[in-house]
């Protein structure tokens, strides 16, 4: 699934992000803690890797495995 950041808090490492039908999905710290990524930008497309229950789990890039 692919996403778009609609916030990111660089403090906490968590955010926002807009799905393409327009729903917002918060991520938690740790999701973004497993992508290895440093930052994230306001408008960012992103992929969205998500647990059985619908949790995000990673944000990474799109063009990352």
């Amino acid at each position: 699934m692919q996403g778009t950041v609609a916030s990111y808090d660089a403090a906490t490492r968590s955010g926002v992000l807009l799905l393409d039908d327009g729903t917002e999905l918060r991520f938690p710290a740790r999701a973004f803690d497993a992508s290895g990524l440093r930052l994230l930008r306001l408008g960012q497309r992103v992929r969205i890797d998500t647990d059985p229950d619908g949790e995000v789990v990673r944000v990474t890039l799109p063009t990352m495995s």
